[in-house]
């Protein structure tokens, strides 16, 4: 049976309507595309994004904080939000295996840790976007009350709070993930790239930090032996000259290839990038596939093998 690690993109979960009812609706719709795989008998973790809950969640908290009712860590924020999109995931997921006929298979959401270098430079040098654009005077606004938030303008869009983003060293709960997919659970982990958590004198802390979780996903897929790693994006394939006139969509590529597109900035930093090297890292750590293509391209992908498939280098063309 094949395992597969499946990384939700942000579109899987964003909708118009941010109230919880409106973002467990989105992931109804999210499960009917995920439930392809379910049917074709694979073996299923499921990873997805946090970024505009935790945003959220935090400015929540500041503005009805008090020394009676004190705002919530990052890292105790990550995890709550784990538990609401576990909660939207499962529910949603239960729904379309019961429409299925697939009502005897189990679905479970596990609060994941994800180990970080307490010396990762990136603690230095915040990076990550988490929560909603503000335009220049409510960036002003929102500096003025937490003077420790690093604001930063993003691609024209306005301005976002960024926090650092280290990379994932490992998993804390990856046997406990690979013990509930032996068991054919369908299972929610890793959400918002997990809960980030260093070690200090044999003890894990939480920190300060978010995790890309494409590269979170990489390393679940890595530990549970997973056959393929499945990013889902905004886009079916992964491009070069991207927006261009020459644009170029690309195939089945070697991560040769691949790592020389990303010498000549192919792709942009804060969106793409991080999936090609995530899907550059599973290749190579484990010679087997890395997908990435667009949520509503699975059936597609299922049947005919579309989307961009980053290959090592001795797989130059299509198995």
């Amino acid at each position: 049976m094949k395992r597969i690690v499946v990384a939700l993109g942000g579109n899987a979960i964003l909708t118009d309507d941010p109230t919880a009812q409106g973002q467990a609706k989105a992931l109804e719709t999210t499960a009917k595309q995920l439930i392809s795989f379910i049917k074709q008998g694979y073996q299923v973790v499921i990873t997805h994004g946090n970024g505009p809950q935790v945003g959220n969640l935090l400015l929540q908290q500041e503005d009805g904080a008090s020394d009676q009712n004190p705002a919530m860590p990052l890292d105790t924020v990550g995890s709550m939000t784990q538990g609401e999109i576990g909660l939207w995931l499962a529910n949603a997921l239960n729904m379309e295996l019961i429409r299925a006929g697939l009502d005897k298979k189990r679905v479970a959401t596990i609060m994941t840790r994800t180990l970080v270098d307490k010396d990762d430079p990136a603690f230095n040098n915040p990076s990550k976007p988490i929560g909603p654009f503000y335009t220049t005077q409510e960036a002003e606004k929102i500096k003025s009350k937490n003077p420790t938030w690093t604001l930063v303008e993003d691609s024209g869009r306005g301005y976002r709070r960024v926090v650092a983003s280290p990379r994932p060293i490992d998993v804390l709960e990856s046997r406990e993930i690979a013990h509930l997919v032996d068991q054919d659970t369908i299972l929610v982990a890793g959400g918002g790239g997990g809960v980030p958590v260093i070690e200090v004198d044999g003890f894990y802390v939480g920190s300060e930090a978010v995790i890309d979780k494409d590269f979170t996903s990489e390393k679940i897929a890595e530990l549970i032996h997973a056959d393929a790693l499945i990013i889902l994006t905004a886009v079916d394939h992964v491009a070069i000259n991207f927006g261009q006139d020459n644009q170029q969509e690309l195939g089945y590529i070697t991560v040769s290839e691949l790592k020389q597109h990303i010498l000549e900035n192919q792709f942009a930093k804060g969106s793409m990038l991080p999936k090609v090297l995530a899907g550059i890292d599973f290749v190579e750590n484990t010679g087997n596939e890395a997908i990435i293509t667009g949520l509503n391209n699975i059936n597609n992908l299922i049947a005919h093998n579309s989307g961009t498939h980053i290959v090592s280098d001795s797989k130059n063309e299509k198995d």
